[in-house]
């Protein structure tokens, strides 16, 4: 479960886009306020508890607003920070230090939210093979990000969109006409189409597990909306043919009854879609 997204291009485009949707024709707060030749220094202040994730963004952020800009990071991301902590200073044009300001605190309000979120899911996994997965439940255009803070926090990422992997859920096999019909169409599809893609099949009774079995021919089996007991005997009857994956309203309270009955993944929606975000500021000094 390895993706390229984290490329240059792609999140240069993502501040390209975020910066166009803020500044517009200009930040006229500051063009109006700020003397042209005005120098100025800052420093990120954290005001929460948690992960740090981000850093390395803010960095590309305050760069391609101006790459004058001097960025002094003193976290990494992935830091465990406090209240109190200074997670970079930067220094150069006022005008532009305030132009960058709240897309950096944006991101990495956000980031250190889901960060800190997803590390206590994994701190919940010790001792198991189970791994933290998150979901397409994301913020629209901010799923790069959002993927990206659940790396930084521990987590695995699961497929980026429709296009990388083929996951057969609940309405997929409802329209198919059943379990069967839906994996044998699938593998038609992708022999006829030549594509090379992991399938998913989702299930929601031991019943349902037994059937995809029967059919073989996929990857993953989901364990959706399962008692831990469910999940138990499901992985018991599967027996490492297939990998395994809990899915379904799971909260940071069941993973780790849910991690010792072994499967292989936990995914959690509310990694990217109920964070709290993380109180950071920037200050001048």
């Amino acid at each position: 479960m390895k993706y390229d997204y984290l490329t240059p291009a792609a999140i240069e485009q993502f501040i390209a886009t975020a910066l166009a949707e803020d500044v517009g024709d200009g930040d006229h707060s500051s063009l109006a306020a700020i003397p042209a030749d005005r120098q100025q220094k800052a420093k990120l202040l954290i005001k929460g508890e948690g992960i740090l994730a981000g850093m390395e963004l803010a960095t590309m952020i305050f760069k391609q607003v101006d790459s004058q800009l001097q960025v002094t990071p003193l976290l990494a991301d992935g830091s465990s920070v406090k209240f109190g902590d200074i997670g970079l200073t930067v220094s150069g044009r006022a005008r532009s230090i305030l132009t960058a300001e709240r897309l950096v605190l944006n991101c990495m309000q956000r980031m250190s939210g889901i960060a800190t979120h997803t590390h206590k899911a994994v701190e919940q996994t010790k001792g198991t093979k189970t791994k933290i997965l998150d979901t397409r439940k994301t913020t629209p255009n901010f799923r790069l990000m959002e993927k990206w803070a659940v790396k930084i926090g521990g987590g695995t990422n699961h497929r980026f969109g429709l296009f990388d992997m083929i996951m057969l859920k609940d309405n997929h096999i409802d329209y198919a006409g059943g379990i069967r019909q839906a994996i044998v169409a699938t593998q038609n599809y992708l022999q006829q189409t030549g594509r090379k893609l992991r399938i998913e099949v989702e299930t929601r009774n031991l019943e349902e597990v037994k059937e995809v079995l029967a059919v073989g021919g996929i990857d993953v089996i989901m364990l959706d909306n399962m008692t831990t007991e469910q999940m138990r005997q499901a992985v018991l009857l599967i027996a490492g043919k297939y990998e395994t994956e809990a899915s379904g309203g799971i909260t940071l309270t069941r993973i780790a009854e849910i991690a010792a009955c072994g499967v292989d993944f936990i995914s959690l929606g509310a990694l990217t879609h109920s964070s709290q975000s993380m109180d950071i500021s920037l200050k001048a000094f």
